[in-house]
């Protein structure tokens, strides 16, 4: 089955794609929206003016940084409301709440609780996924993803930082349950150049998804 016989099927209104940096996130949101012909939300983090600051100095650029990422994130998944309805479908790399994620990692406990009420303001009624995609890979893939396409702002990105990242994503994960979720191994395929790669996934993206489910489609290839 290819893409062309799956436009007869309903595709989820609104999917959002997640994971660590460096796990291909963007490309994958990129790659769906072309199918779908749909909307294209980026956080685009070459906008961040204190990105750089971060990398260099955590401590220092921490709130900032987050706070910037935060109002991006909840002005554009606002936005989506009054949008025209004749494009239902949206694709989205970022799930609003994992900006807290990101603030729980780098802020101090004050810049947290400061944090925690802008948050609470901004995300009032934001729009759900109506199907989340969380990538996995393991740390030292994403650092190869990450030297290979050599964006300056992640020139400093640790391994240590990653990993915490990476745990990170595991346990938010592992509790939540607002929307379905499809759980990816990122590690060994490549969405970007391997069209098998990519419509394995674009399949079962567009099956009825409720829940959890996990997919992993090197195995898939092997079988």
């Amino acid at each position: 089955m290819n893409i062309e016989s799956n436009k007869q099927l309903t595709p989820p209104g609104f999917v959002v794609v997640e994971g660590p940096i460096g796990v291909g996130k963007t490309t994958l949101a990129n790659r769906l929206a072309q199918s779908f012909g749909s909307n294209l939300l980026l956080e685009s983090a070459d906008e961040n003016p204190f990105l750089q600051k971060f990398y260099e100095n955590p401590q220092q650029a921490a709130l900032p940084t987050q706070l910037y990422f935060l109002l991006q994130r909840a002005r554009q998944l606002k936005a989506i409301k009054q949008e025209d309805m004749f494009n239902p479908v949206r694709v989205a790399d970022y799930l609003l709440e994992k900006d807290r994620l990101f603030a729980e990692l780098t802020l101090d406990k004050d810049e947290l609780d400061l944090y925690e009420q802008v948050y609470t303001s901004l995300t009032i009624d934001v729009v759900q996924p109506d199907l989340v995609i969380y990538l996995q890979a393991p740390v030292e893939v994403l650092l190869e993803r990450i030297e290979k396409r050599g964006l300056p702002h992640e020139r400093l990105i640790e391994a240590a930082y990653l990993q915490r990242l990476c745990d990170a994503y595991v346990q938010f994960f592992y509790q939540y349950n607002r929307s379905p979720l499809l759980i990816v191994n990122a590690a060994e395929i490549d969405f970007a150049h391997n069209e098998d790669d990519y419509q394995l996934l674009f399949q079962r993206i567009m099956q009825k998804h409720s829940g959890r489910h996990y997919f992993n489609p090197s195995q898939l290839v092997l079988s």
